[in-house]
C-alpha cells in the first residue's frame, strides 16, 4: 500500500515525535496539530523546529482539545485516511484525564470520521488492564468508544517508557541512594524505547495482523525489577550500588493523609490522586495480567524493538540524551 494521509495528535511529546518520524519514513504524509503556544520555552520551541523540518510532515497549530479547532486549524476540510493519537493527559489527575484521555478523543474521533478517516491507531497504556485510577478509567472509556465506532483500529498498550524509569539519575550522581519501594522486587516491566514504540505505532497502519486488536507491547529482553534497573544505572554511572528501601505502608499513609486533607483543601485532593498513581506504579507490574492465574506474566508480554534500557542508561550517563520526564517526574 502506498503512502497515506495521516492526522496526528500528540506530536510534540517524545513518543509523538518518534511516531511522526516513523510514519514519514514509511512514506506517509502526516499532518500534525500541536497546541498554539506563544513564547514557548526554548526546549519546546526546538521540538517545533524539528517537527517543521521533518520531510513529509505538515505542522499546524491550534487547540487539540477543541473540536472547533480540530476542524478549523487541523483538518481544514481535507480528507484523511487515518488518525494516530499519541495525545495523553500530562498529570493523570482526574479533571485532566477526563478532559484529554476521554473528552478530547471523543470529539477528535467525530471530527476525523467527518474527514473520511477509516482507521485509528491509539496510544493507550498497559496499566488500564487493572483500572483503579481516574486516567485509566478515562482511557478505557475512550477505548470502548473507539471499538464501538466500527472503525478499523489498533489500540496499543505499551509497558513502561525509558523516561519514566530514569528519574533517579541525578540522585545517584549526587551520591544519594537509589530508592526502592519494598525490597525492589515487587514489580517488573519490559520497558520500551520511544523510537521502538513509534515504529510499532507506524507499523499498525500497514500491518493487517495488527488491525482491530488491543495490543500490549514491551521492549526487548527479560522483564526487569526496580532493583535490577538500579543496578544497571549504578553500572552506567560507574558507582557502587547503594539502595534505600521505602515501605509501601508509608505511601499508604501519605495517600490517606492527603485524601483526608482533600475534603477541605482541593489542592490536597489533587496531590492525593498523584500519590495514588505513584503507589500504583510502585506495586503493580507493567506486564500482561493473566486473569486465570491471577498474576502478571512476562512470558505473555510481547516484545518489540532493538534498544534496551541498559543502552539508554549508558547514553544518559554519557550525556547523549536528556531526562525528559516533565510532568511525569516522580523523584
Amino acid at each position: 500500500m502506498g503512502g497515506r494521509r495521516i492526522f496526528l495528535l500528540g506530536a510534540s511529546g517524545t513518543i509523538g515525535q518518534a511516531t511522526a518520524s516513523a510514519l514519514t519514513a514509511r512514506g506517509h504524509e502526516v499532518v500534525a496539530l500541536v497546541r498554539s503556544a506563544p513564547g514557548l520555552h526554548p526546549e519546546a520551541a526546538a521540538v517545533r523546529q524539528r517537527l517543521r523540518a521533518m520531510p513529509g510532515l505538515i505542522l499546524r497549530e491550534g487547540n487539540p482539545l477543541s473540536g472547533e479547532s480540530l476542524r478549523r486549524d487541523g483538518l481544514r476540510g481535507e480528507r484523511f485516511d487515518a488518525w494516530v493519537s499519541c495525545l495523553a493527559s500530562r498529570t493523570g489527575a482526574p479533571a485532566d484525564a477526563w478532559a484529554v484521555d476521554h473528552a478530547a478523543h471523543v470529539q477528535a474521533l467525530q471530527a476525523c470520521r467527518e474527514a473520511g478517516v477509516e482507521q485509528v491507531v491509539l496510544l493507550s497504556a498497559l496499566c488500564v488492564q487493572k483500572p483503579r485510577l481516574a486516567f485509566q478509567q478515562a482511557k478505557l472509556a475512550f477505548e470502548s468508544a473507539l471499538i464501538e465506532s466500527g472503525l478499523n483500529h489498533s489500540i496499543v498498550r505499551p509497558t513502561a517508557f525509558f523516561k519514566s524509569l530514569s528519574g533517579q539519575v541525578q540522585r545517584l550522581r549526587q551520591g544519594r541512594p537509589f530508592l526502592l519501594f519494598g525490597d525492589g522486587s515487587l514489580t517488573a516491566c519490559k520497558p520500551i524505547a520511544d523510537e521502538d514504540l513509534g515504529a510499532y505505532l507506524a507499523q499498525c497502519i500497514d500491518d493487517a495482523a495488527l488491525h482491530r486488536r488491543v495490543l500490549p507491547i514491551g521492549g526487548p529482553g527479560p522483564a526487569l525489577t526496580p532493583r535490577e534497573q538500579g543496578l544497571m544505572l549504578f553500572e552506567a554511572l560507574a558507582r557502587k550500588p547503594h539502595f534505600k528501601q521505602v515501605p509501601v505502608a508509608m505511601m499508604d499513609a501519605i495517600v490517606a493523609a492527603l485524601a483526608l486533607a482533600g475534603t477541605v483543601w482541593p489542592k490536597a485532593a489533587a496531590k492525593a490522586e498523584l500519590a495514588r498513581i505513584g503507589r500504583y506504579y510502585a506495586t503493580e507490574s507493567m506486564l500482561v495480567w493473566d486473569p486465570v492465574l491471577g498474576r502478571y506474566s512476562a512470558e505473555d508480554t510481547p516484545e518489540f524493538g532493538q534498544r534496551t534500557l541498559a543502552e539508554h542508561y549508558r547514553a544518559l550517563a554519557r550525556g547523549e540524551v536528556a531526562d525528559q520526564r516533565g510532568d511525569h517526574a516522580v523523584f
